[in-house]
């Protein structure tokens, strides 16, 4: 795999975002990020690119991939709006293949199912409560991890349960098959993406995290 110097952010301006940009700063990335609205966005550094446009749009993906080595996305779905998931991940697939770029990891919850699950009942009625509560939503997610399955780059979608917005700390627990905890933390979330986007220990593979 290419070296990863530059790295391009969707969903860097949201709360588990902000998180991830300034954790790629301090590890030395330089960081490309695509904002709809950039005044909005506060954090200020010599190694931030912005491009304004929004995931949905096929030549904002275009932009903002350009000169990466890889892709991170927290994108999450507004309320009201345009389903966002599953488009933005065609328009970043169709994009990596046109650059050459092969790494994508991608913030998810826990409720998107694969053939290798094997969920507790906890975890089910978290996912049936979304599935019932937020269908298009549900929907739209799952068709997302049906385009990754069927891409030939390497992915890899991490499950996370609630996120605590917070910088603290702790021992995580990473399942391909269940989810184990409850919680997990902003700054874990981002550690995490950032350590599998340099290593792949889960290349094509929807790994949940949580805090122990």
């Amino acid at each position: 795999m290419k070296n990863i110097s530059r790295v391009a952010v969707l969903g860097g301006g949201g709360r588990t975002g902000k998180y991830l940009v300034n954790q790629l700063l301090e590890n030395g990335f330089s960081v490309k990020l695509l904002l709809r609205n950039p005044d909005d966005f506060t954090i200020q550094n010599s190694n931030i690119e912005i491009i304004k446009g929004d995931a949905i749009n096929e030549e904002s993906i275009n932009l903002l991939l350009k000169d990466c080595q890889a892709v991170l996305s927290t994108i999450g779905q507004r309320p009201g709006e345009p389903m966002v998931a599953s488009q933005s991940t065609k328009n970043v697939l169709n994009a990596m293949n046109r650059y050459g770029i092969e790494r994508y990891v991608l913030l998810a919850g826990l409720n998107i199912d694969t053939p290798f699950d094997k969920k507790s009942p906890q975890t089910s009625m978290a996912t049936d409560w979304m599935k019932a509560n937020f269908p298009e939503i549900q929907k739209d997610r799952q068709l997302t991890y049906d385009l990754l399955v069927n891409s030939k780059i390497d992915w890899t979608q991490v499950r996370v349960p609630l996120i605590v917005f917070s910088d603290d700390s702790s021992e995580i627990s990473v399942n391909i098959e269940d989810c184990l905890g409850e919680k997990i933390s902003a700054f874990d979330i981002s550690k995490f993406i950032i350590k599998e986007m340099v290593e792949s220990n889960y290349i094509r593979q929807s790994p949940f995290i949580s805090s122990i």
